[in-house]
């Protein structure tokens, strides 16, 4: 139970509720769960821990698979914690690994435990396609270590919040002796560190770069989105509600906003596109798009009027844009036959949007959350753009949870980020990941605001993860060699 409790402590420290010292607890009861268990117990205690933190903070997978999947009740749970279930056994082998080859080594509680936590967050960004979400340093967007992110990004913020954690459980265990001091040093310097490093201007803003924005919320049903009845209604919504906003430099529609492949919908597409170009607008939509050529579908943005360029979403979502063993599953459940479940990824490389002169890196739904996908787009890019439609998660904590990670995106990148979505959060977040202007979810509306084209890069656009990953890897090595040096040394 208290592994279990132990986990969820995670999902408090993140968004909506944002109790960031949560998080931080998580770890230093992590560590003292694990601290003098058997071989045998420490895979338990690290799968229930992981079904604590999956099971309270990635359970919105539910709403996608009951309500708009059209499972079962039953069925919808069965997934769900199979789904939570599958990404507590990472957990349980960090566990397993931490106590079969970690706490052995001299330091490796202080110094082997974050290296490992961090490790496994980045293997689950990319195993099975990914799942890069609960990561520790979201919790971290506006705490005074919010100025580490743009140097070493959400990982680096991860290993921060772990080595904090088990620097309190070891000042704890150790309270009373000169260690224990030396770990309340090392935590005061890490979170000192964070607070002067947010001085650091590491981009600037360009004299006469201040473009304006409206960003249309349709809040369309997902139960009307794909239904053909409703498919004239909803462009006379999005003709209608869009008319007053020509004249913004940019205007942002959300994903898939027109039901239909961009290639067959010109008639409403053109004079859209004619009326912006007359009022110096750009328009970016999210459109689905089809290859004449290999008919291949895809997930796409295009860019319209006084823009130009289309993206082809790369990062697909399992089973609601492709379907994983697709000969065996499809037409199963309902849940296996979703609309638009039928897409290819995008090539790699692709070019950047073209707005009035400024090169705009976009971003569909999930992409978001990949932070080296982001940084390899962001180091040549003058603004960002994310589009989604959380109306798969309905009333939970997924989409704030998603809103989050686009912050800190803009926070290790240095840009100004739009967030357009079809019911909500729809933001402006600025360089720093804060949001300067929201919508409230579940309502229709426009959100009017402006963004500021920066200048220069951050290390973290710069250099991506990688030398986090490489600095944990190169830890453990240098913890698991310590010994055979020092038994050199001393012979």
């Amino acid at each position: 139970m208290m592994a279990a409790m132990s986990g969820a402590l995670i999902t408090l420290s993140l968004s909506p509720l944002n109790w960031w010292p949560a998080g931080i607890l998580s770890i230093a009861l992590y560590l003292s769960l694990l601290n003098n268990c058997s071989l045998q117990q420490a895979p338990w205690r690290g799968l229930l821990f992981g079904l604590g933190m999956f099971g309270s903070g990635v359970s919105w997978v539910y709403v996608s698979i009951h309500v708009h999947g059209y499972a079962s009740a039953p069925l919808a749970a069965l997934l769900t914690v199979i789904f939570c279930a599958g990404l507590a056994l990472l957990q349980a082998l960090c566990a397993w690994s931490y106590v079969r080859w970690v706490r052995p080594l001299p330091g490796g509680a202080l110094l082997g435990l974050p290296a490992l936590w961090v490790l496994f967050e980045w293997l689950r960004s990319w195993l099975l396609t990914g799942f890069p979400w609960l990561y520790l340093g979201y919790a971290h967007v506006e705490t005074p270590l919010a100025g580490w992110g743009p140097i070493i990004g959400v990982y680096g913020l991860s290993w921060i919040c772990a080595l904090t954690g088990c620097c309190l459980f070891l000042a704890w265990r150790d309270r009373g002796t000169l260690h224990c001091l030396s770990y309340v040093v090392i935590i005061t310097a890490l979170w000192a560190g964070g607070w002067q490093l947010k001085q650091i201007p590491w981009v600037t803003p360009v004299k006469g770069g201040v473009l304006s924005v409206a960003i249309y919320q349709p809040n369309i049903p997902q139960e009307q989105k794909w239904d053909p009845a409703w498919y004239q209604s909803i462009l006379r919504q999005y003709q209608n509600d869009t008319r007053p906003l020509f004249g913004n430099d940019i205007i942002v529609w959300p994903e898939a906003a027109i039901p239909n492949y961009y290639q067959r919908v010109d008639d409403f597409l053109d004079p859209i596109a004619e009326r912006a170009a007359m009022s110096g607008t750009t328009l970016i939509s999210g459109v689905p798009y089809q290859n004449t050529e290999n008919g291949a579908f895809y997930n796409g943005i295009v860019a319209l009027g006084n823009g130009e360029g289309v993206y082809l979403k790369q990062r697909l979502v399992p089973f609601g844009e492709y379907v994983p063993m697709e000969n065996l599953l499809r037409g199963l459940i309902a849940f296996f036959d979703l609309p638009m479940s039928s897409f290819s990824p995008g090539p790699a490389n692709q070019p950047l949007l073209n707005i009035g002169g400024y090169r705009i890196a976009p971003f569909i739904c999930y992409e978001v959350v990949y932070p080296d996908l982001v940084a390899g787009k962001a180091s040549t890019a003058d603004l960002l753009v994310t589009i989604s439609n959380d109306s798969w998660f309905g009333n939970s904590i997924g989409p704030l949870q998603h809103l989050q990670m686009a912050r800190m995106r803009a926070l290790e990148n240095g840009r100004y980020m739009i967030r357009g979505t079809n019911n909500g959060v729809s933001a402006i977040i600025n360089s720093r990941g804060q949001i300067t202007a929201r919508t409230r979810q579940f309502v229709a509306t426009s959100l009017i605001g402006e963004v500021q084209i920066m200048q220069g890069m951050t290390p973290h656009a710069g250099f991506g993860s990688m030398p986090v990953i490489a600095g944990c890897g190169m830890t453990l090595l240098l913890l698991a060699l310590r010994p055979f040096f020092l038994r050199r040394r001393v012979s």
